[in-house]
């Protein structure tokens, strides 16, 4: 090896040592001399350094020796010097070997040299280590690539590419699920096929693209139409895609199929609407059948009535309970659909759910002629549970087993113990059920066959409500039957609770009740004189008003004790009055009393909140309102 010359000394060197040395000092790439027959005739410091031999090592030795076996075995090193030859310059990248065996990702670039003559004298080779190229590529390859398979997998959400233009440019396997194209049948088609006619006509896509372009992204929803022209609600994302520079190279899309969201959505709204509907058609139902009511017990205060009246009285009297408990049923069917239903839950007592319930549909159970038989247990026993509510599911067990049992039957009611819960049946000797009915029956508005004549009544809404309402109480209701005439039973049975009841308050002595004056304020011409004239027949001083401002002006001679107020008048409504009313030095302690066709929890909770010292729903029953007044003189 010949000393290196001093700077000075290069400067005054042949051309042939000067570029000898230059070759020398690159040490970020080896550069090797060859002889025609790819001998290594000469090796700089950066092949050292890159390849691990020293020019001892390798002068006169072939260059596949840094080839790997397979490639050595396929001639490839010849292969590159014949295509320099060919083309004068081959260039190549692939794995070759160090001196130590470890492999690294070389740029090769072999260049023939030939003489004036056109003969080869030899070659000039340049390899560059380019592994951590290798690496960095072959990591952002594999990222890319676990991410193409993700996409693609992805079942839930069409993912596609769209080019800057809008066509499809790729195509996930949720795209095909959601869609029913596939990939070779979408790619390069526009993505507006994917739009109704009308948006296409609207240049909704087209609007997409240039807001995704303007502000990178773009969300919307809306109706697209799948390959087989069905239409679905969709939930679309446009992206748009850029480079390091800027430039757009185009749009990623991401559609999700929404309709199953979008049916509930409608079904809420649907749900509400009627529910709205139904609070609507019970407060116009329950309007009419006030006066009615009124006038029944009007009937039944009066003395020495005639036989015929009388009938005819208990006739309307029975079928109005009736009206009246279907519309009951048919908005807390709604209530519940929607989860309002709440329960005011305490200790009670199965004696009063069942005194209450047969009180209450004695007046059916006589009409259809029915022997009643009621066994309860020996001491009291006790549940959890909201009076009312409990009372309701007994009523629609017993209006079922009265209807379905022909005149005459037999009706039991059974409250036993059993472990620590308590079960109530009701059994009759009726029509039965087939078995294949028995889970049929607690079906919203299903009405069983099981012999139905015309003149059968009811939605086939009351044994789902009594069902619901037990399970909201922790229990469960079930029917048996041994078939068709062989008659049914119901059971639910709900968690025993143990009551401290203390000692039982004394009776008050009974008074001889004060008149009161009361002040019926209702637009409904019918409603008011009706409960005037009954409230007269309960002894009261009553006076009527058919209007808020009227009811105000006469509230201010009239100094009423009591006021019985409609919510629903045309002017001034009950909420007005009641404001005006309390500023009337004559009726400013009164016992004011919403009177509406409005029955539903959150409507006493905002008439409590309004100031109304109390809420009657319409049609209010005699004894109902004789209660209140009781409360008003103590």
């Amino acid at each position: 090896m010949p000393l290196p010359l001093t700077p000075a000394a290069a400067l005054d060197a042949p051309l042939e040592q000067r570029l000898q040395l230059l070759i020398e000092a690159v040490v970020d790439y080896a550069i090797l001399i060859l002889t025609p027959e790819g001998l290594i005739s000469s090796w700089n410091s950066g092949a050292e350094k890159l390849k691990g031999y020293t020019r001892k090592d390798v002068l006169g030795r072939h260059i596949s020796m840094f080839y790997e076996p397979d490639a050595v075995a396929r001639a490839w090193p010849e292969f590159e010097l014949q295509q320099a030859v060919l083309a004068g310059r081959f260039e190549d990248e692939g794995w070759r070997v160090r001196k130590d065996g470890s492999r690294f990702w070389a740029n090769v670039v072999i260049t023939a040299v030939k003489d004036d003559t056109g003969a080869l004298t030899g070659f000039i080779k340049i390899t560059r280590d380019l592994t951590e190229r290798r690496r960095h590529e072959e990591a952002l390859r594999t990222s890319e690539e676990r991410f193409r398979l993700l996409v693609e997998s992805v079942r839930d959400y069409g993912i596609f590419m769209l080019d800057t233009e809008g066509f499809v440019q790729g195509w996930n396997a949720g795209a095909q699920a959601i869609k029913g194209y596939t990939a070779e049948e979408i790619v390069g088609r526009h993505f507006s096929n994917f739009y109704t006619p009308e948006d296409r006509l609207a240049r909704r896509p087209e609007r997409g693209l240039a807001i995704a372009r303007e502000q990178g992204r773009v969300e919307d929803e809306g109706w697209r139409v799948r390959k087989d022209g069905t239409a679905f609600w969709a939930n679309v994302v446009i992206t748009a895609i850029r480079n390091e520079r800027g430039e757009l190279l185009g749009f990623g899309k991401v559609t999700r199929d929404m309709t199953e969201r979008r049916k509930l959505s409608d079904l809420e709204a649907s749900s509400r609407r009627m529910n709205e509907f139904l609070a609507m058609l019970a407060h116009e139902l329950r309007n009419p059948l006030a006066p009615i009511r009124n006038a029944v017990s009007i009937m039944r205060l009066e003395s020495n009535v005639n036989p015929v009246v009388a009938k005819s009285r208990d006739i309307i009297d029975r079928q109005l309970t009736h009206i009246t408990r279907l519309v009951d049923d048919l908005l807390d069917v709604g209530r519940l659909t929607t989860g309002k239903i709440k329960l005011r839950q305490a200790p009670t007592a199965m004696a009063d759910v069942v005194a209450r319930s047969v009180e209450t549909m004695r007046p059916v159970i006589d009409a259809h002629h029915h022997s009643l038989k009621i066994s309860m247990p020996a001491e009291p026993v006790f549940v959890s549970g909201d009076l009312t509510r409990l009372a309701q599911v007994m009523q629609n067990l017993l209006a079922n087993a009265a209807r379905y049992t022909p005149d005459g039957g037999i009706i039991e009611i059974r409250v036993e113990l059993m472990d620590q819960f308590v079960a109530t049946s009701v059994i009759d000797n009726g029509r039965g059920i087939d078995a294949g009915e028995l889970e049929a029956i607690f079906e919203l508005f299903h009405q069983g066959d099981n012999g139905k004549s015309p003149t059968d009544s009811g939605l086939g809404i009351g044994l789902t409500l009594a069902r619901s309402l037990v399970e909201l109480h922790g229990g469960t209701l079930e029917a048996s039957s041994a078939g068709r005439g062989q008659g049914s039973s119901f059971r639910f049975r709900l968690p025993l609770v143990v009551a401290d009841l203390g000692a039982a308050p004394a009776p008050p002595e009974e008074e001889a009740a004060a008149p009161l004056r009361v002040l019926v304020v209702d637009d409904n011409r019918d409603g008011a004189d009706s409960t005037t004239d009954m409230l007269r027949l309960l002894g009261h001083e009553a006076q009527c008003a058919y209007g808020g401002a009227h009811a105000i002006g006469m509230a201010a001679h009239f100094a009423p004790d009591v006021v019985l107020l409609d919510l629903s008048m045309p002017g001034i409504d009950g909420f007005e009055t009641l404001r005006q009313l309390r500023e009337l030095p004559g009726a400013q302690g009164a016992f004011i009393v919403a009177m509406t066709g409005y029955g539903a929890q959150q409507d006493t909770r905002r008439t409590s909140e309004a100031g109304f010292d109390a809420h009657l729903t319409k049609p209010a029953p005699l004894e109902a309102l004789i209660a209140l007044l009781d409360r008003v003189r103590v």
